[in-house]
Order: structure tokens, then sequence, then C-alpha cells
């Protein structure tokens, strides 16, 4: 008996004394308020918790290097360091994580922490001697499921060519790979987690969120290439060194998915500031040529669309002024080399008080079906020299050939085109077509880049350097969230109009991607065309560029129609320039609308409180609009009238209302 109650004795010890060890190998990472990454030393891997609830499950992370698979779970020994930081996210925590074994590439898994973020970022890097890899998968493994009912997730893509749209589904165990960021949430009670990458000068990352059992499955990896997404023929490049480093990626969960979407655009922007001069006008307002003129572009139409912003529509401006903008084809105002009609329409311009600006695409050759032996412009090299290879051959999208951003051809061209804009007197320049420049290829000029970011990276800082500090840079088909750095505003999707269609094509892009407002100085929703549409089209279309955050125009002004004089109705309303004053995009209220948009955005200003309503059909549609969905205090709003049309309302416990078919209202409050 007493020989028994000793061996139990002994057993409860050595129970207890694996429990203490075991314990002692799980590190606790607190972040935020009430965050915590739970690292188990023993087996590589690491859970997280939000108000004591977990999140992520059992996460590790994996990658190729030398064409050997390592594994934070294969690694046999495993230490813990912190060290204290403060950068752009406030005072936190850089908490080390450094795996080593025999015949292994040393590797670490680095978690950023601070004190007032709900979110934490990692990475992982490798050290040895000439490392190679573009495969890294910071993090792989499980989260638990999202409660609330209606479970979506959105395809984000990597650019806006092709009239690709953003994507929400309904959460299951196929929803594809996402460009960036991804996001699982409870469309019913909002309620989401957020995870992409925050750094984008050297990879591609593709972010995949399955339904699975028990847990769900989540993978986040730099090394995507797709080319119905990336545009890219073939894999991704391959970075090289002794130290060799995955992007920083953000994962978080959040009582708003929105929320969630908005920190991370918000993060983006820290992690890699701004490169481009610091815009400290007003929001941009103005016109832009390809909306309907296009190729028909003359001087005497150009005067004439000046002409009739100062006497027509005086009072469309923001800090006085606004920009004309002549798209594509204004070379057809170059005479052999001779700029003096552009210079004209500089003059012109300004004499008038109003911005001159103009259009370029800086990586592109648009005219490679006369060979490669043309010379480029301001150089001496062919280009055929500076054609981007990919494959055996080379990259050709929408019509254009991709040319190598690292090339001294290239960088002498954009010098000599840019040089000769600046002359002319332009002060603002929209940019076109730059995923050409971000392309995979076989290899580079720079021999010291490896993949197409790093050449991305290298061809825009070289851009703006050469357009300086007082330039307005506008940049129209780009990867959206590398462009972020080297631009003030962006068009939010592709080619827009006038048609309704073309209106919830522009919304798809803000319905999912409004949150890069906090990217970008100002997101735009392309050029606003009236034309021969109905007036409840054009309210649509008007409204369209409201929510997104700023107002171009593309009606041609250079001669009379139905469009003049409804312009002349809508563009000198006080109210409706207040709308794009703060340049701020506003938040759709819907999210499970597959490849369609949000029927409801919303947006606080201050004390003014505005919900924006758009039918996208063809039949008149009655809308009843809960506090809860637009969350604000019914009781607080005072004073609602609608901006474009007087629509009546009616706050009877809902916001009730109806819209004719192919229409929208905007209702302004004053929050009490």
């Amino acid at each position: 008996m007493l020989k028994n109650i000793a061996r139990l004795s002994t057993a409860l010890c050595l129970l207890f004394a694996s429990i203490i060890a075991n314990a002692q190998k799980k590190v606790s990472i607190p972040f935020g308020k009430d965050g915590r990454i739970s690292y188990d030393l023993s087996r590589g891997t690491f859970d997280t918790y939000q108000a004591n609830e977990a999140v992520f499950k059992t996460i590790y992370a994996d990658a190729k290097v030398n064409d050997i698979e390592l594994d934070t779970r294969k690694y046999l020994k495993r230490s813990y360091t912190k060290e204290r930081i403060k950068d752009g996210f406030g005072n936190g925590y850089k908490h080390t994580i450094t795996l080593t074994a025999d015949g292994l590439q040393q590797m670490k898994q680095v978690f950023y922490t601070y004190d007032d973020r709900g979110y934490f970022f990692t990475e992982i890097s490798f050290t040895g001697a000439v490392l190679k890899s573009n495969n890294m998968h910071p993090i792989n493994g499980g989260f638990v499921p999202v409660s609330g009912g209606d479970l979506q997730t959105v395809f984000v893509p990597f650019d806006n060519d092709t009239f690709i749209s953003y994507q929400s589904k309904a959460f299951g165990k196929d929803n594809g790979v996402s460009a960036e960021v991804g996001t699982v949430y409870s469309e019913k009670a909002r309620g989401g987690l957020v995870a992409g990458s925050i750094e984008h000068g050297v990879w591609k990352t593709g972010v995949s969120l399955n339904a699975g059992e028990p847990v769900n499955k989540i993978d986040v990896w730099a090394g995507y290439t797709a080319e119905a997404v990336t545009r890219d023929k073939i894999a991704h490049g391959i970075i090289e060194g002794n130290t060799i480093r995955s992007p920083r990626i953000m994962m978080g969960y959040f009582a708003d998915w929105r929320k969630g979407m908005e920190e991370y655009g918000k993060a983006n922007r820290i992690a890699d500031p701004p490169a481009v001069a610091k815009w400290t006008k007003p929001t941009p307002v103005g016109w832009n040529s390809w909306g309907v003129i296009q190729e028909h572009i003359s001087l005497d139409k150009a005067k004439k669309v000046v002409d009739f912003f100062a006497d027509s529509i005086p009072a469309f401006r923001t800090g006085k002024t606004a920009y004309i903008d002549l798209d594509s084809y204004w070379d057809k105002l170059v005479h052999n080399g001779d700029y003096a009609e552009l210079k004209e329409f500089v003059t012109y311009c300004r004499a008038k008080g109003l911005e001159p600006g103009v259009y370029w695409a800086p990586f592109t050759d648009w005219g490679h079906g006369g060979g490669p032996n043309r010379k480029v412009d301001g150089s001496d090299y062919t280009f055929g020299d500076i054609w981007t290879k990919v494959g055996g051959g080379y990259h050709d999208l929408d019509g254009a050939r991709a040319i190598d951003p690292t090339h001294p051809g290239t960088k002498q061209r954009i010098a000599y085109i840019i040089g000769k804009l600046k002359a002319c007197g332009f002060s603002m320049i929209k940019i076109d077509f730059l995923g050409h420049a971000a392309i995979e290829a076989n290899g580079f000029y720079d021999k010291s880049v490896k993949t197409g970011m790093e050449a991305y990276r290298k061809g825009m800082e070289y851009l703006i350097s050469q357009t300086g500090k007082d330039m307005l840079i506008y940049a129209a088909i780009s990867p959206s969230l590398a462009t972020g750095r080297y631009t003030h505003m962006r068009r939010i999707a592709c080619d827009a109009f006038k048609s309704i269609d073309n209106t919830q094509y522009t919304l798809n892009s803000v319905t999912y991607g409004w949150w890069q407002t906090y990217l970008y100085d100002y997101l735009d929703a392309d050029h606003v065309v009236f034309n021969d549409e109905t007036e409840g089209a054009n309210r649509a279309r008007l409204l369209s560029a409201l929510i997104t955050g700023t107002w171009l125009s593309g009606d041609d002004l250079s001669t009379h129609g139905q469009w003049s004089e409804r312009i002349k109705k809508y563009y000198e309303k006080p109210e409706l320039l207040e709308v794009v004053k703060p340049g701020k995009a506003f938040r759709p209220v819907d999210g499970n609308t597959g490849k369609g948009a949000s029927a409801i955005f919303s947006k606080r200003e201050g004390n003014v409180f505005y919900v924006a309503a758009f039918n996208y059909g063809k039949q008149p549609t009655s809308y009843s609009l809960t506090a809860d969905r637009l969350g604000i205090n019914f009781k607080t709003l005072l004073n609602g009238k609608e901006l474009l049309q007087n629509n009546p309302i009616i706050n009877n416990g809902a916001l009730q209302f109806k819209l004719g078919g192919a229409d929208a209202a905007l209702y302004k409050f004053t929050v009490k």
C-alpha cells in the first residue's frame, strides 16, 4: 500500500514537473488592449487570442530556401528574445524566435506588437551563405470559425486592369486566392479577421482563406503569381542574399471587418511612407479628356473646355482652381517635336485660373508593332533594347509592351518626356498602365533587381524624382497597394463612363476597396460622364464620384448638349462640393454583393452624417435602413435633407425612402 502511494506520488510529481516545463516553453506575447499571442517553443507554432477568444490556431511558418523545405515545426532549438521599439506605429516590442538545427539555415520568426494597436505583425527571415527563395509562408495554419451568420470572404485584385472586379463570396472550402490581403467576416454581425502584407517593395503576396475541420485554413505566402491576377506568365522572381526576409504580415480580428480593412490601409501607409512630395493643396476637382473626346482632342476643343469651366461653372472649384487634364492623344498637339501648342494650352488654362494636366504611360511601348529598331525618345537605345524579356518573348497587355523600369534607356526616356511636359508648365500628370513595370521577368538591366516589385520600386522612384515636388501625381491602371507611396491620387477601378452599369462597376471597387482612401491622399471614380443618359443615371454617376472622394468630369464640354445644362445644375452646388472637400471615401453598408456593389454607403464628417443610396436596377425600389446597419443612433440625427433631387425621407425607427430605376440619392443629416 505504501509502495503504491509512493509510486502515485512520484507519478504526480513527474506530471506536475512536465506541466511546469511545458508551461515554461510557452511564451505569452500581448498586443493592444486585449490581444495575446501564445507561442509554443516546443512545437514551433502559435495561437492568438483577442478578448480571451481564440482567433488563429496552430500557426506555423515555412519556406523553400535553396530548394530545401524549412518549417518552424521541424527545428530542434527555439529561443525567445524581445526588445523595446518605437516607430510609426507607436511604442511596442519586437519579439524574436530564433530557430536552429544542425544542417538547416538559421531561421527567425519575428512579431511586432504595439501598446495601442489591436493587431500585430509577423515576418520570417533566414541567414546563411548565398540563400535563394521565391516562396515564403509567414502564416500557415488555422483559424476558428467567425460567428454571426452569413460568412463572407473577398477576392481582392492585385490591380485595376482589364475591368477586373472585387468579389465577395460565401465562405467555403475553395475560395481561391486574394492578392496581398484577405478577410473573412460575418455580414450580419460585422466581426471578422484580416490578414495581409504591409510591404510591397520586393514580394507579391497571396492570401488563401478556406473552410476546414476542425478549424478553418489560412495560408499567407510571398511569391504569389497568377496570370489572371498579377498578370505574370512566369514564376515569381527569386530573392537572394546572406539574409533573406519575407514581407511583414498584419493579423488581427475586429468587431467590424470594415474597421479592420481601414486599419490595414493605414498600416500600409505607415510601414512604407509616401515617397512622393506631400500634398498640401485642396482636394482636386476638374475634367479629363478621355471621358468622351478621347482621340479627337485638339487645341481648339481643349480651349473651349477651359472656357466652359471659366464661364459656365466658375464656382466648381476647390482652393480657387480646377484641373483640366489632357489624356492620351495629347501628342496630336505636338508637331515634329514642337510643343508650342501644348505650351499655348497651358498658358490659356492659367489665364483662366485653371491648372493644366497631362497624361503618360511611362513603362509601356505602344508602338512595338513598328519593330525593335526604333529609337527611344531622348536616348540612343532602341526599344528592342529596353523591352522586358519574359520567357521566350515579351510582356504584352492592353495592346502595350512592357519596358524594363531599370534600363538606362527607360530612364532617359522618362527624363526626356517629363522634362518636356514640365517645360510646358503642366502641374498635374495622370500616369497609366503602371502594372507593366511590376511584371516578373527573365532578368533586369539592374542586376541587383530580382523581382517585379523591386523593378517597380526602382522605376517609380525614378519617375517621381523627375516629376519633382509641385505636380499632382494621379495613377490610373496600377498595382493597388504598391502604388500608394508614389502618387497622391489613384483611380479606384478601370475605365468607367456614363451608364448605370459603369456606376455599379466603379462602386464594386468602392464597396470592397474603399479602405484604400487611407493609403492614398485621394481615390477617384474616373471621369464622370453625363452625355445622353437619363438624369437619374447622371445622378448615380455623379454620386459615385462624390462618395469615392474626388470629382472629375469627362463630358465633351467643347460643345453644347443636355449634359451642359445638367452640369451647370449640379456642379456649383456648395453642399456637393463640401462632400468631396475632406477627400475621403464613404464606407459600404453591404458586404455580400458578389461582383456587384453595395446599394448604401455612409460617412460621418464632424457633425454631419451622409447616407448615399443607389438603385442599379430598372424598377423603382423602396429602402428601409436601420440604425444598427448604419451604425448611428437615429435620435441624434437632425435636419435630414436630400441634396440631389429633394427626394423625401421618413425617420420612423428606420430611414425610409424610394428611388426610381437607375437613380441615386444623397441624404445629409446634422448630428446633435
